[in-house]
């Protein structure tokens, strides 16, 4: 009868153990295929987190909208990100006629360019070059309506469709003057959690993906109605 108990508790602990190795091994491969995965963090569209403010800074980037608005909208974007390029056709033009325009919500343009994108950060330095010379959202308008062709090429083809300085643009683009305002936005969006395009923070408040127009309207009226 010992030998007989012994050999059940023996049993039940190989499987009580077995059970345990399925369900770490059935864990670890769902981690291991989002790492090698990369498309699921380039626009994958994640839930809000509206429990958690961060305190942010806008690094001194591109605005639109009045500095006393009451709610600030920071979105980290990548030139080269489909869906950003969705965000700012479908999303951004409801934004900025309900809320922008009429005072309400400050907008900032931070750069997030992700590194599988080939022509990303050379495209966001560009951008940046055509803000020195007050350009920055004609410029990125043609950004996301050429997100195909973003070459150096092309991107000086583009400032010299503005009529921007062509001599001034070249030379901060082929100088890389604005590699370190881009590596400034990386390191301020990591230190806020942000490790996919499009991200916003919303006065402080995460978003990511692109959500559609009620995802913000909703927090931003939360917001205004403090």
């Amino acid at each position: 009868m010992h030998i007989a108990k012994v050999m059940m508790v023996l049993i039940a602990a190989i499987l009580v153990l077995s059970s345990a190795n399925l369900i770490y091994t059935y864990k670890l491969g769902n981690k291991i295929e989002n790492l090698q995965n990369p498309a699921l963090g380039a626009g994958k569209e994640q839930p809000e987190n509206v429990d958690t403010k961060l305190s942010v800074s806008d690094g001194g980037s591109p605005s639109i909208g009045s500095e006393d608005a009451k709610v600030t909208i920071i979105e980290f974007s990548d030139f080269q990100c489909p869906y950003c390029g969705k965000f700012y056709f479908e999303t951004f033009p409801s934004i900025y006629s309900d809320y922008i325009k009429t005072g309400k919500v400050r907008f900032v343009m931070r750069n997030f360019p992700l590194g599988f994108h080939q022509y990303a950060e050379k495209t966001a330095e560009a951008a940046e070059c055509a803000n020195e010379q007050d350009k920055f959202w004609e410029y990125q308008n043609l950004l996301f309506i050429n997100q195909k062709s973003l070459d150096d090429e092309n991107l000086k083809k583009y400032a010299s469709d503005l009529k921007l300085d062509s001599v001034k643009f070249d030379s901060c683009l082929d100088s890389g003057k604005m590699a370190g305002k881009i590596q400034a936005d990386l390191s301020d969006a990591e230190s806020y959690g942000v490790d996919s395009t499009p991200a916003f923070l919303i006065n402080g408040q995460l978003l990511v993906g692109a959500q559609p127009f009620s995802k913000f309207q909703s927090i931003i009226e939360s917001e205004l109605a403090k």
